[in-house]
């Protein structure tokens, strides 16, 4: 397969799971619908794509917009030297969508980190819990409606 082609074949693997793509700036883009998540990332991993390394997944917040989060993922084939964004969007009210962590081990991670800034959650995460904030906690710092100023519950102290 041509390397200018990989998106043309992709699209047409997809089938209506792709929603759109593109390589805006040189870079492969494809957005996908969130129910075909766990489908289209095993398409990718196995050959021809060989997209075996997840790089990084993140979560932008659009809060204008219907369904607010962008969840971005990052894939390498090392095989071909080839890199692909996937996008997905989700709702404000309940955002889900199906955890990596049986695919790419170093999902857990990446996944607890959008879960503690976010709050999307990832279905079928095994350890889905805070990653950076404490237990106790209110809201998510990144999403654009967090108060800059918001006055967090006290912690008692513990005794040694």
């Amino acid at each position: 397969m041509e390397e200018k082609n990989v998106l043309t074949g992709l699209r047409e693997a997809l089938a209506d799971r792709a929603l759109d793509a593109s390589s805006p700036f040189g870079d492969d883009t494809i957005v996908i619908r969130p129910s075909a998540l766990r489908e289209v990332m095993d398409v990718l991993r196995a050959a021809p794509y060989d997209f075996t390394m997840l790089l990084d997944l993140t979560v932008v917040d659009y809060p204008d917009r219907a369904e607010r989060f962008e969840i971005v993922y990052h894939l390498l084939s090392i095989s071909r030297n080839r890199r692909i964004r996937i996008k997905l969007s989700v709702g404000e009210v309940n955002p889900e969508v199906a955890s990596l962590t049986p695919i790419w081990k170093n999902a857990d991670w990446l996944e607890r980190e959008a879960f503690d800034m976010f709050g999307v959650t990832f279905e079928g995460h095994p350890y889905l819990r805070r990653l950076f904030m404490y237990d106790g906690f209110e809201g998510h710092p990144l999403r654009k409606d967090y108060a800059l100023r918001h006055r967090q519950p006290r912690l008692p102290l513990r005794k040694p």
